[in-house]
């Protein structure tokens, strides 16, 4: 099966681009001009340069394809350089749905979230809009929303590694956040971690299964963690003993108000928000449709970390 994949050159379109050719698809990518060299084996993919805002571009990348996957994400946005929420996760999105329709393209599989809703952060509003664009076209769509997604980068930004340099390497205790003015709760939001493994393998999966077809999945491992048992697990695989202490959210939101739009800060006051809601979900509809045992979130599928 010919796909067009867009989104395919960060971490989760690198293995879903790997689990397409091991499958042997014939990934069709639409890469940024700079770009080329993140492409996961180039030789075995045909890579049009062009960008998500270019209509004649997607048209290219989907003309005479047997199915696309809207892959595309950022987790935040800079609009002074263009990179915004609305114009990724929605705009380009709906611009690859209306060029699907029109060149017959009726496979459509779209990476969402999950948590998305309506009135959420822009990162949730966005995806979610795009879950409502999809579901009123004509296509053939599966849509995914996975929690926390974790595994071998391959060079890439990944949740574990991420937490790992900017947080566990600092000589620092790592903070425990809680809402409010008691720490009774500090720590406690909960993560249902999920293999990047198989999350691709259940993209690759759905481009034939026909019940999957109009299905929205929720992706989540076997089970669910909360902060402190997150950090003493990535912590414990990293081979550092790591303190902790409660942290109050409100002043560090404060300081992502003024410092979150640099790069060099480590998060912003939106992703703070989502954190401390929690990212958990039930995958049983999932596991029991795609007929497969979800990795484990365990320290012998986690030893990425103690290699890098």
């Amino acid at each position: 099966m010919k796909v067009a994949l867009f989104g395919g050159t960060g971490f989760v379109g690198t293995h879903i681009t790997e689990e397409l050719i091991n499958n042997h698809h014939d990934p069709v990518l639409l890469v940024r001009p700079g770009s080329e060299n993140k492409v996961y084996l180039p030789d075995k993919c045909h890579v049009n340069i062009g960008d998500i805002t270019d209509f004649e571009s997607i048209e290219q990348t989907i003309n005479n394809t047997d199915a696309v996957i809207y892959n595309i994400g950022i987790i935040r946005q800079f609009p002074k350089k263009g990179v915004t929420f609305e114009e990724l996760h929605f705009e380009g999105a709906r611009h690859c749905m209306e060029a699907a329709e029109r060149l017959g393209v009726k496979r459509f599989i779209l990476m969402s979230a999950n948590g998305v809703k309506y009135d959420g952060t822009g990162y949730q509003s966005t995806k979610f809009l795009a879950e409502q664009y999809l579901k009123n076209t004509e296509l053939e769509w599966t849509i995914f929303r996975p929690s926390l997604i974790f595994g071998d980068p391959k060079g890439k930004q990944e949740f574990c590694s991420q937490l790992r340099d900017d947080m566990l390497s600092l000589p620092l205790p790592a903070p425990l956040f809680f809402e409010g003015l008691i720490p009774w709760t500090a720590g406690q939001f909960e993560m249902s971690p999920i293999h990047i493994k198989d999350v691709a393998v259940l993209f690759v999966k759905a481009l034939n299964i026909r019940k999957t077809i109009g299905k929205v999945y929720e992706l989540g491992g076997p089970k669910s963690y909360n902060w402190i048992e997150l950090i003493d697990i990535i912590s414990a695989v990293s081979g550092k003993k790591k303190w902790k202490i409660p942290a109050p959210v409100l002043p560090i939101k404060l300081a992502a108000c003024l410092l979150g739009r640099f790069p060099s800060f480590p998060i912003t006051k939106e992703q703070l928000t989502m954190l401390l809601e929690g990212n958990t979900c039930d995958s049983t509809v999932a596991y029991k449709d795609f007929e497969f045992v979800p990795t484990n979130f365990s320290i012998e599928n986690l030893e990425y970390l103690a290699s890098e």
